[in-house]
């Protein structure tokens, strides 16, 4: 990554938590990260005081002339959404800044500035699940993918609704930096490096009651600890303390899906995090994740990701054995 600048928008009635996050991941001086960090400014996008959602005001850096030279811009959510016209010199902006080649992001309602410049055209793309039959209707040249938490079509790349944003941060600092780095972000942002599933998981689904999940948490914590071994649902029941009816009940309320597919997930994430991190042959991986074999694990993987163990592997992970 030749260009480490991140330059990130604002505007008047800004959408800060989605600001918020691309301060967190890439404004703040991390020297742990190694002195290579990216460097991180803020674009003005309108002229004058800038007023934030919540009443602060925001002060810029610069205006549109920071766009020419950013590695990476990140749009926050749009005001208003379809509803409020992007500036013109912005979608200039925007549209020179895609030609020489800088990575252009945006979060939640922030597809809008890009849909509106054109960068999106032909291209997979999401928002935030309130946002999507919108953003579909308005363009119908773009191909809006609904239950996804962000897409990554290279110089290109939008996400889900709010902290959906911040995996979409995470993964590109995992492309610009390896998993390792990306993992340490992750732990000091008290986050999961990679969360498994779409946001229709999101969708409209009542909180689960807390008692669920302080009942069912230390059963999580032992069913992670022993992924390679089989778990019966039965089994699981009865260490829960509970019939297995109740059971499968209460499980699906604290995470949304059944033990199987839970399971799964996590066995995937593992299976990733041993790809990423260790030189270990797919055979072993595959056993030491739960999947048993390697063919099932390449099945799963084709399945979820869309890609094979090895292809990850290649993908994602540094060198290693680099000095």
């Amino acid at each position: 990554m030749p260009n480490h600048l991140v330059v990130a928008l604002a505007y008047d009635r800004l959408c800060t938590f989605e600001f918020g996050i691309a301060v967190e991941v890439f404004g703040l001086p991390r020297p742990e990260m190694g002195q290579d960090w990216y460097r991180f400014a803020v674009c003005a996008v309108d002229p004058g005081p800038l007023q934030a959602t919540g009443g602060f005001h925001v002060v810029a850096d610069g205006g549109l002339e920071l766009l020419p030279e950013a590695g990476t811009i990140i749009v926050p959510g749009w005001r208003g959404a379809l509803s409020e016209p992007v500036p013109p010199a912005l979608i200039e902006g925007l549209r020179r800044a895609h030609e020489r080649g800088a990575r252009i992001m945006s979060i939640c309602s922030g597809v809008f500035v890009l849909a509106a410049a054109g960068l999106l055209s032909g291209r997979r793309t999401t928002t935030h699940w309130h946002h999507v039959d919108q953003l579909a209707e308005a363009y119908p040249d773009i191909r809006v993918a609904p239950d996804v938490l962000y897409v990554d079509e290279g110089s290109v790349l939008t996400s889900a609704g709010s902290a959906a944003g911040i995996d979409l941060c995470l993964h590109v600092v995992r492309h610009d930096y390896g998993s390792e780095i990306a993992n340490r972000l992750a732990r000091r942002l008290v986050v999961p490096p990679h969360r498994e599933g779409g946001q229709a998981q999101f969708v409209e689904r009542p909180v689960p009651p807390i008692r669920e999940g302080a009942r069912l948490g230390p059963l999580f914590d032992r069913m992670r600890s022993r992924l390679a071994e089989d778990q019966p649902v039965a089994e699981l029941a009865a260490e829960a303390g509970m019939s297995v009816r109740t059971f499968l009940r209460r499980f699906k309320s604290a995470t949304g899906m059944p033990p199987g597919e839970w399971l799964l997930a996590e066995r995937l994430l593992r299976a990733r995090e041993l790809l990423e991190t260790t030189t270990h042959s797919i055979e072993d991986i595959a056993a030491a994740s739960g999947f048993g074999s390697p063919a099932t694990l390449r099945h799963h993987f084709r399945s979820r990701l869309g890609t094979s163990p090895a292809a990850y592997r290649i993908h994602f992970t540094r060198e290693l054995t680099a000095p």
